[in-house]
Formats: C-alpha cells, structure tokens, sequence
C-alpha cells in the first residue's frame, strides 16, 4: 500500500498546494476541491484492497453471473478514472486562478476572450495529460536492456559470420546465405522477456548452383500454411558447363567422374529424399559458426556457448564483463518477392517432420512495426503499451502473438497522432477492450490476411491479399469453456495490469 499512498500524495499535491486566491468564494471552492479529493483517495484505497483481497480467493467457482459481475467489479479504467477526475480537479483551480476578475473594470472583446480561453485550455489538457504519461514512464519498472544498441551488436556480429559462412561455401553446393534480416520482439523495438530478449535473425536461403528450390505449400486452403516443404530438383547446367568450364553437370555426367571430381550436391547432404531438412540445416549451421568463430579475431572478446536446438542455430556469447546476450539464427526461403517466408521455426505441433517448413510472417511483422516507427510521433508509447501487456501475460493462456496482433490492428485503426504519451492510459484501455471483445465475440483476425489496413510497403503474396481473414480465435467458437476459461484469464490480466500502474513493478 506505501506505494499506492505516494501515488496519492504525488497526484493530491497539485492540488492541495496551488497558489493563493484573493477572494473568499475561491477559498471555500478549495477546501471542498481538496475534501472531494481526500474522498477519491480513499476509494481508491478501498477498491485496491479489494483487488487484493479478491486475488487471494480460490477460483474454483461457479460461472456465468459472478463472471459478469467479475468483469464489472474492477474494469481496468477504474484507476484511469481516479487520476482523471484528480488531475480534473487541479485543472478546475488552475482555470479559476486564470478567469479575468469582473471587478477590475478591463474590457475584453468577447470574440478575443473566447480564442484565449480556448488556447489555455487546450494547452493545460495537453500539459496535465503529458504529464500524467510522464510520471507513469518514471513510477513503472522498465527494463533496463538498450535493445536497439544491442540489436545492431547482434547484426554486426552475425554479419561477420555470414561473410566467413560465404569464403567457406564459395566453391560448395550448400545453399547460398543471404545477409540476415532481424525479426521477432527485440528486432520491432520490444521484449516480453525484459532482460532476457532472444536476439532472433532470419538468414534467407537460395538454391546453390544447379540446384532449385520449389515450395510445396501445406495443406489447401490453410493459411498461413504450416506444414510446407521446400523441394529440390537438379537442373541442368551444360551450357553453363561449356561456357565456363567451372563445374560438371548433375544431370548428364556419370556419377563415377561426379564423385572424383565435384563436391556433392544438396540433396546428399542436407536433403532427405528430395527436401530440404530442417535439423541436417541446424547442425551444419552449428559447424560453420563453430568453424568461424575460430578465424575471426575480434569475437575472442565473447565466449560462446552453442544452445540445443534442433530448428535453428542458438548460442550465447558473453563478453568480459559477464553480460550475456542469446542469438538465434532461422533459416527460410523466400516466397517470390514478397515478405513471406518458408522458415525453420518451430510450430505449436508437439512434433514436426524434419521436412515440414511453415509460412512466416515475421519480416513482414518487423516491416511494419519500421513502417509505424516512421509515422508515429517521436514520442510515441505504442511500444511501450505492447511491452507493459506483454508482462503481465506470463502464466496466462494468452500469446505474445495474440497481444502484438490486437496492437497491429489498433495502430491501423486509431490515428498515429493518438499514440503519444499522453494519450497512454487511453491506449493501454483500447487494448484491454479490444482484446475483451474478441474474446466476446471469439474473433480475432489475423493481419495479414485479407486485410485493406496492411501498409502497402509489405509486400504479400496474391494468395493473401484475396484471402478471407482467418479468425486466430476460432478454437473458442468451437468449445464453449475455452472460451470462459478464457474470460476468466482476462480478468486476471486486467487486474495485473491495474496493480502494475499503481505499483510501478
């Protein structure tokens, strides 16, 4: 409660301490301001305790009327609605302090008097609202990792492997590595992991040299589609062959004169059958960094620690003052030219062939949230607001994914203009309402498919711009106590929310 009691007394200050009035009616007007605002100070005491009280209970019980009653009892707005009516009473003695005195015999046209009043009140709402974002930036617990210091490490030290993975591979039949493309949280300007952000990278590959690759989307009609497969096929390189001399084709040379005389091709050694295999690529990526790391100078300032991951490749490096930062290398194939990848990533399957490839939206999540940072005022909190939720999910059944997508959808809808700091609690409202709704309605559609609101710098493929919208919330239409588990959850978040504005951590 001690730091529920200084939130009170930083926000009652302003108004218990404004200047003084001459006159007795502003005097009077005063105390009964500050006794109104004793009495919010002790409702809000009141409703936290109750807060409190009610996160102790069991949850073994009954739904239906007591969920409604739940979900009325603390609505997240509630200590939005304490601080606005504070900060409204302050605004009140302020705007008193300001009023022409009638006795004073000055004569204003009534014109010039209505555009000054106006302009003040609408400079102290924007001054009273900014800093009411300003002190919940400085009461809240932010993490203390710089990640967009730390992202350009990551990229330049993995663009230092890459271009050793590239003398390595010049005269292999490995796929060709394309300069890596970061993605997920850290890379769009947050972490649900705070000091412990992953540090992901898309590596593209592309066919080596008499090689191609042809994508075999998953099952029809299922987008994005999860189990994909990246076909590889020889081709016939003999024109080439003649013209250059450089290798020997595939197709037409006896496999005798092949062995002695050329490395093998893809599909002896990271295909099984004639697909690409996720985990022979994982492990072969693991050698090259091993293999790198030992000509590369400048990295002897990092340890290295390989990870296990059968998927990807995952290691740790730790530089001299034991500061650790985890990277993890994906590896995927382009779909024609546009943002969507075929990628290594695991799915929520409990088992996926080594063969399966799923469809990926991550560059094209990372475009946008680049896309949004060049609209949005310098002081944007849409980041913020993502970060904030994102910590109180843990322990919930709600994703990150599920978080980030009902953001999207709000940062498209809502102006830019409308992300700033002092519009925060709004913002942070919209997104627990929004999500509340879906819930409601069990819909929530995924960006990128069939939707208008996709910036047009993303490029997606046909299928997805004619796609119907895929509802991420479907599992809820089809069982009705999934459904109300998941209500329950959300009133959990919500009040996690409410104690983490008012607790700061």
């Amino acid at each position: 409660m001690a730091a529920t009691e200084f939130l009170i007394r930083v926000l009652l200050r302003t108004i218990r301490y404004p200047q003084k009035v001459s006159d007795e009616m502003d005097e009077a007007t005063r105390k009964r301001m500050q006794q109104r605002a004793e009495l919010l100070s002790r409702e809000m005491s009141r409703l936290l305790q109750e807060l409190e009280q009610r996160s102790q209970e069991e949850s073994g019980v009954s739904w239906g009327a007591p969920l409604f009653a739940a979900l009325q009892q603390w609505p997240f707005w509630a200590i939005a609605g304490v601080l606005v009516l504070l900060f409204g009473l302050w605004w009140c003695l302020r705007k008193r302090r300001r009023e022409p005195d009638s006795r004073s015999g000055e004569e204003r046209s009534s014109i010039h008097r209505e555009q000054v009043e106006e302009a003040e009140e609408e400079e102290e709402d924007s001054d009273d609202a900014d800093f009411l974002g300003r002190f919940f930036e400085e009461h809240i617990q932010w993490p203390v990792q710089d990640l967009a210091t730390e992202c350009l490490v990551v990229k330049d030290l993995v663009g230092d492997l890459l271009r050793v993975f590239q003398v390595l591979l010049s005269n292999s039949f490995f796929p060709v590595l394309q300069p890596a493309i970061g993605v997920g949280s850290a890379f769009e300007g947050w972490s649900p992991h705070e000091d412990d952000a992953v540090y992901r990278l898309l590596v593209p590959l592309q066919a080596p040299r008499g090689h191609a690759f042809h994508l075999e989307l998953g099952t029809a009609g299922e987008m994005p589609a999860r189990n994909s497969c990246i076909r590889v096929e020889l081709v016939c390189t003999c024109t080439r062959e003649r013209l250059a001399g450089e290798m020997l084709c595939f197709l037409h040379h006896p496999e005798e004169e092949l062995r002695r005389n050329q490395d093998p091709s893809l599909l002896c050694t990271l295909c099984t059958g004639s697909y690409l295999d996720v985990r022979k690529t994982a492990r072969w990526f693991h050698q090259l960094v091993k293999a790198a790391w030992l000509v590369l100078p400048h990295l002897s300032k990092y340890r290295l620690t390989l990870l296990p991951s059968s998927r990807s490749c995952k290691f740790q490096v730790t530089k001299d003052d034991n500061k650790s930062l985890v990277v993890e290398m994906v590896f995927g194939v382009q779909q024609g030219n546009s943002d969507i990848f075929l990628s290594s990533q695991a799915t929520e399957d409990i088992f996926t062939p080594s063969t399966m490839w799923s469809e990926s939206c991550a560059v094209a999540e990372v475009k946008f949230f680049s896309h949004m940072a060049r609209k949005v005022p310098h002081d944007s909190f849409h980041l913020k607001c993502l970060q904030l939720c994102a910590r109180v999910l843990v322990g919930t059944g709600f994703s990150t994914y599920t978080l980030k997508t009902v953001v999207m959808h709000l940062l498209t809808t809502i102006p830019v203009s409308g992300w700033r700091r002092r519009h925060f609690l709004l913002r942070l409202q919209d997104i627990m309402q929004y999500l509340r709704c879906c819930l409601e309605e069990k819909r929530l559609d995924h960006f990128f498919l069939g939707n208008e609101r996709v910036p047009e710098k993303i490029v997606l493929p046909p299928a997805f711009q004619t796609a119907k919208p895929l509802n991420l919330f479907q599992r809820l239409a089809q069982d009705p106590p999934t459904q109300a588990e998941a209500l329950r959850e959300f009133v959990e978040l919500r009040d996690r929310l409410t104690r983490l504005l008012i607790y700061g951590y």
